[in-house]
């Protein structure tokens, strides 16, 4: 490499240089994020349709198993649509986490052979889990059209929680990306991460339902705020949201996604060297 180019990869090492960097490089992540769509349903039989049946299945699982035979209250809201409101945005941060984790090992080729801001690949990720996220909204519309239920003006606050969501699992992704490089095993931690958040998060049921002593230690989850936030916004019902408890998740969720990119650009020079 020619001392030119080193001297423009130290300089870059500077914060406002870097992010500036990486929308020079934007083509770079448009185009990987087309290509992770064109992968993601290609030869499939269903195609798009996957974006809705996957969350649909656990809708309807969660609204028979809590809903029927719990019989778990639902705080005056039709089942379905709570747990819709729980299934969607879970939906959207566990897809993203996955795929964000796994993105540097899925593309070593290009990292051992071209240089560009490792940080446009796990980005990059989440424009399918968005795009499913929106193709999945089109279930809620038709439960809430079947039940008749009107949201309230609540529901313009949608975008900060879909927001929230998306920086939660970017976070995550972020920080197990580049962990994922060095130590290979956390290919197996991430599923267990994915698959346990599941059930302590209240996606099948009402965070209202968890003791007022432990609902700030609860909040430390911070899918809690966001699902919670969904909730709210969709039903508008008070009791959907616990402000002190938001206001730890939305913390934790900031905390995890500043320190999983400073700890991505520390570590970020050595990837080809683990690849």
């Amino acid at each position: 490499m020619n001392t030119s180019k080193i001297t423009e990869i130290k300089s870059n090492n500077k914060f406002s240089n870097y992010w500036k960097e990486i929308w020079d490089y934007k083509e770079l992540f448009f185009f990987l994020a087309w290509r992770d769509i064109l992968v993601r349903y290609k030869q499939t039989f269903f195609g798009i349709a996957w974006s809705i049946i996957r969350p649909l299945i656990t809708i309807v699982v969660f609204s028979v198993i809590f809903g029927k035979v719990a019989s778990l209250p639902s705080d005056g809201i039709p089942y379905p649509i709570l747990v819709i409101a729980g299934t969607l945005p879970w939906q959207l941060f566990s897809t993203s986490l996955s795929e964000a984790s796994n993105s540097l090992i899925s593309n070593s080729n290009m990292i051992t052979k071209v240089y560009f801001p490792r940080l446009a690949i796990p980005l990059s990720t989440i424009v399918v889990s968005i795009i499913d996220f929106a193709i999945s909204l089109v279930i809620l519309i038709c439960v809430m059209i079947y039940y008749a239920y009107i949201p309230s003006w609540q529901i313009l606050t949608l975008p900060i929680f879909i927001l929230i969501a998306i920086l939660a699992s970017l976070g995550g992704g972020i920080w197990f990306s580049a962990l994922n490089v060095k130590y290979r095993d956390f290919k197996f931690v991430i599923p267990f991460i994915v698959q346990f958040g599941l059930f302590v998060s209240p996606v099948g049921f009402s965070s209202s339902l968890v003791p007022g002593k432990w609902k700030l230690i609860y909040s430390l989850n911070p899918m809690v705020g966001v699902i919670d936030g969904f909730r709210w916004a969709i039903t508008g019902k008070e009791s959907s949201l616990f402000a002190e408890g938001f206001m730890v998740s939305l913390i934790i969720v900031l905390i995890i996604f500043f320190s999983g990119i400073w700890y991505f650009r520390k570590t970020e020079k050595t990837f080809a060297d683990f690849i």
